[in-house]
């Protein structure tokens, strides 16, 4: 479904718009489009400048296209491609983040620093290891 903006939005748990699936399937995507809009691979391929012979190549999945040629393909179509990417919740959450911020800055320098002499440590380490071996 187009959204009323015109722009295509591949986002992630919307039904039928699975962002991993776009990414490892473009020619899904291209097909799924053109056969929505009525579209011949010929008539899409003259309107984006390739060959029918590379659109059905794309489609079947025979060739990777860079993102350039989906961007092309799309905009032919009369869609631009908006790939986004959201945080996920890791080391850096907005938890962990809050409660450094919560941190008197001496104590934040402290555990920076801290963190830099276990690292340089383990470098250290690591070299030992290897002169051993």
């Amino acid at each position: 479904m187009q959204p009323a903006d015109g722009v295509l939005r591949v986002r992630p748990g919307s039904p039928g718009s699975d962002i991993l699936l776009h990414i490892s399937d473009p020619g899904r995507l291209i097909r799924e489009r053109r056969a929505q809009l009525g579209l011949s691979q010929r008539s899409l391929a003259r309107r984006a400048g390739t060959t029918q012979a590379a659109v059905s190549r794309i489609e079947r999945g025979l060739t990777t296209p860079t993102w350039e040629t989906v961007r092309a393909l799309l905009l032919a179509m009369g869609y631009e491609p908006d790939l986004r990417a959201r945080r996920l919740p890791g080391r850096w959450d907005p938890v962990h983040l809050a409660s450094l911020r919560g941190r008197a800055p001496a104590e934040r320098l402290e555990l920076a620093l801290s963190a830099n002499r276990l690292a340089g440590r383990l470098r250290e380490a690591g070299r030992d290891a290897r002169r051993r071996s």
